[in-house]
């Protein structure tokens, strides 16, 4: 049963949808491949998504990198004001986006958890988002990471978080008419609703096949988990 079901739009399905399988549930209780689940999802935002979501529905795709035949997803739950997350972008994410995204052994998905305590992790997610819808999220997302110190406590990010689109190459006009209008609320809200139903409740969160990483933890944990979970689809392939 595919999860578009559960939603009234567009918005954040694929998102939703994914945090939803790789926590091993469906609709009706039985366990879908993340690459079933994940194909129909995008075919069904591309066939429904009204005038009003397409710009969601553009910014929902976009936020995945890798293969679509790749046999494994991993999904990071994360906030970009978050220390952590920031450790694991500068010391663990190249070598995963290296040696299995570009590999061809997994896509890789990123899902919003905006924490309350972090002033501008909100904002920081509605840029990152509306950068997406330009097809520009994981520049904005690098960018975001590597300057965390310059925004992080400031009264109002909105110039850095400009100075970094233009320099990712969004269209400044777009791009400021989408933060503005805060047009990414409901999908952000809705990355940070679906996270907490499945029991996600720290950044950064990973969840992997049918394992789940919680935390900056080192790449020889992250390849002890993919690895493993790599076998498997190989095992269940045959």
């Amino acid at each position: 049963m595919r999860f578009t079901k559960l939603f009234t739009s567009a918005t954040a399905t694929i998102g939703a949808a994914l945090l939803a399988v790789a926590c091993g549930h469906s609709q009706n209780g039985t366990h879908e491949s993340a690459a079933q689940v994940a194909g129909d999802v995008l075919t069904d935002t591309a066939a429904h998504a009204s005038a009003a979501d397409s710009l969601m529905a553009r910014a929902d795709s976009a936020r995945i990198q890798g293969s679509p035949s790749a046999p494994l997803w991993i999904i990071e739950v994360s906030d970009f004001q978050c220390p952590f997350c920031r450790m694991f972008h500068a010391q663990t994410y190249p070598t995963i986006k290296k040696d299995y995204v570009e590999t061809g052994k997994a896509r890789l998905a990123y899902i919003n958890f905006p924490v309350p305590g972090h002033q501008n992790a909100w904002p920081a997610a509605l840029a990152a988002m509306c950068a997406a819808a330009q097809g520009k999220f994981w520049p904005m997302h690098d960018a975001l990471f590597n300057s965390q110190d310059s925004w992080g406590e400031l009264k109002d990010p909105t110039p850095v978080f400009d100075s970094l689109a233009t320099s990712v190459g969004a269209d400044m006009t777009s791009f400021n008419s989408c933060v503005s209008k805060k047009i990414m609320m409901p999908l952000v809200q809705a990355d940070r609703s679906r996270a907490e139903e499945h029991g996600v409740n720290a950044t950064p969160t990973f969840l992997i096949g049918t394992q789940r990483i919680v935390g900056a933890e080192s790449i020889a944990t992250f390849r002890r988990v993919i690895d493993a979970e790599l076998a498997k689809s190989r095992g269940s392939a045959k």
